[in-house]
């Protein structure tokens, strides 16, 4: 049931975005899950852009997890000093760092991974579906708390846990791993703070649109 007390199929109204954004490479540049897990704890509060332009000295000098499990938080945080929130990003990362040891104990469950410093269900949704493992979630950035209430999803929130809760509960699993980055591909691409509802693929099911156009 949606909002509205209809019962909907989801799954098939958006298709068309499933089938645009699927299998997409998120958009902080990582060769590895243990880039990944960095970068996502770096981006918080901050862009993806800015974290891809610092990212390749900060890989040069700690090219896995051991590497950064041995350093210390003077030598850290120069290589991240630009990004928001450094100081307790740096000790978030050291911390994590210490507790894995090596990037093939990085969990791959929603459990393991929001136990870490720094990472909430976001970014442990991120994580799982760039590992490719099965969503425990769905992924509610900045772009999915626009995008999914214009489109009728869910309810207005500033709040990514309400959000997610939300669309856990209108959207079937099986397109949970895929959904949260589609819908957040859109946002950054065509459903932007002034959206081109015109080129959107899914204008036809939205709410936002039937109201405006």
């Amino acid at each position: 049931m949606d909002l509205f007390g209809n019962s909907s199929d989801w799954a098939k109204k958006l298709e068309p975005i499933l089938t645009k954004y699927k299998g997409r490479k998120h958009p902080l540049e990582h060769r590895n899950l243990y880039e990944l897990l960095v970068m996502v704890v770096l981006s918080a509060q901050d862009s993806d852009a800015h974290i891809n332009k610092i990212a390749p000295a900060l890989f040069d000098a700690y090219p896995n997890m051991e590497s950064l499990s041995v350093s210390n938080i003077e030598a850290l945080i120069p290589y991240i000093s630009t990004v928001r929130n450094f100081g307790n990003k740096a000790k978030w990362l050291l911390e994590i760092a210490k507790t894995l040891k090596k990037d093939e104990n990085i969990p791959l469950t929603m459990d393991g991974l929001v136990a870490l410093k720094g990472i909430g269900r976001k970014s442990a949704n991120v994580i799982m579906r760039e590992a490719k493992v099965p969503a425990e979630g769905i992924i509610a950035d900045l772009h999915v708390i626009r995008v999914a209430p214009r489109i009728g999803l869910i309810t207005e929130t500033k709040d990514g846990i309400k959000a997610e809760k939300q669309l856990m509960q209108v959207l079937p699993k099986e397109i949970w791993g895929e959904i949260g980055m589609a819908i957040s591909f859109l946002g950054r691409e065509i459903c932007r703070p002034q959206p081109k509802c015109p080129e959107c693929p899914i204008n036809s099911i939205c709410k936002y649109y039937s109201e405006h156009y």
